[in-house]
């Protein structure tokens, strides 16, 4: 039985999939790209495509699913007061701009190489997560000029390898003395204009290929499939931000974190 074009058991997997990535949105401020772009590229891999679309139709679909799970992750924040929509607006023209241009390069990568690129990411953001670096006492906001430019590599980084970008932008906030349970709401906000942006170019890239169920690299039931499960869950991870002490829980999303680098960095090679 069949339902969007996929077969009940691989709907059931991207629902789950769907639940892990609101949770760990919510709660860590981080973890879409992460997690659903390998699987959903190996699930549309297992459909047939080629990886030279698998992967970048993943990246694509991963930054749609953000846009959903951030409006459900900050407006769960919001009601508790841990979103500085100051910071997010001023952020928001750089990343704008950076969100269309990385995924407009990402487009044009060669496969192994963007393989390379994913799997070196997931290994440096694993890395920052066991250092858990400690902001020094004299660190400071930069001005609305240096926000548009924090913001602006922000957008870039993320778009290229399918994430919200809290994988900068948490670090960056709770450096710069903001508390993390802040960091982690105002991310959530900024990572609805990384996938406006970044999704929007990538159906442009790929409005030529003409995919089924497509519209260019996004692909549509994946998206609906998990941005469902993503946009339930994700207010219950925000709430046990508030709650629970997350360090723990951190590191153990790490270490699979380089798991998932090693498959990918392997893939690179081999592809």
């Amino acid at each position: 039985m069949q339902l969007l074009g996929i077969d009940l058991a691989q709907i059931a997997g991207l629902l789950g999939l769907g639940v892990c990535t609101g949770l760990l949105s919510g709660l860590l401020g981080i973890g879409g790209g992460m997690i659903m772009v390998p699987f959903v590229d190996a699930f549309l891999a297992h459909r047939g495509l080629p990886p030279e679309h698998s992967l970048r139709m993943a990246i694509a679909t991963s930054l749609a699913t953000i846009a959903f799970t951030s409006i459900s992750s900050m407006r769960a924040h919001h009601r508790r007061g841990g979103v500085r929509w100051d910071i997010a607006r001023r952020m928001t023209p750089g990343i704008l701009g950076g969100s269309a241009l990385g995924a407009v390069v990402a487009a044009h990568l060669r496969t192994p190489l963007l393989l390379a690129w994913f799997g070196l990411f997931l290994a440096v953001t694993a890395s920052q997560m066991l250092i858990d670096r400690k902001p020094r006492a004299e660190r400071q906001l930069p001005g609305r000029a240096g926000l548009i430019a924090v913001g602006s590599v922000i957008g870039a980084l993320s778009s290229v390898v399918g994430a919200g970008g809290a994988f900068i932008t948490v670090p960056f906030l709770v450096w710069s003395r903001i508390a993390p349970a802040v960091a982690i709401g105002t991310s959530a906000a900024c990572g609805f204009p990384i996938a406006i942006a970044g999704t929007s170019a990538y159906i442009v890239s790929g409005w030529s290929l003409h995919m089924p169920m497509s519209l260019g690299y996004l692909h549509v039931p994946a998206l609906l499939t998990i941005s469902t499960a993503s946009m339930l869950s994700a207010p219950r991870g925000a709430a046990l931000a508030h709650r629970l002490p997350t360090v723990l829980l951190r590191r153990i999303f790490a270490f699979f974190l380089i798991l998932l680098a090693a498959y990918m960095l392997w893939r690179a090679v081999h592809a």
